[in-house]
């Protein structure tokens, strides 16, 4: 079996660019899905700010 720590001290080699697009667009669409999730859900960490600051009125 080869040592794989060998292979860190060789140079890095360059990525497709279809492949890189590709990447890019995942993690795009992720992250529109987050924001989108974030906008039609409580955000709880203020919800229990809210209650704990009207209770202590």
């Amino acid at each position: 079996m080869e040592n794989p720590f060998k292979q860190l001290d060789q140079p890095l080699k360059e990525v497709p660019q279809e492949l890189k697009a590709k990447v890019m667009h995942d993690i795009a669409m992720a992250k529109l899905f987050m924001e989108i999730a974030e906008l039609f859900s409580y955000n709880i960490g203020h919800v229990i700010d809210s209650v704990t600051r009207k209770r202590k009125k």
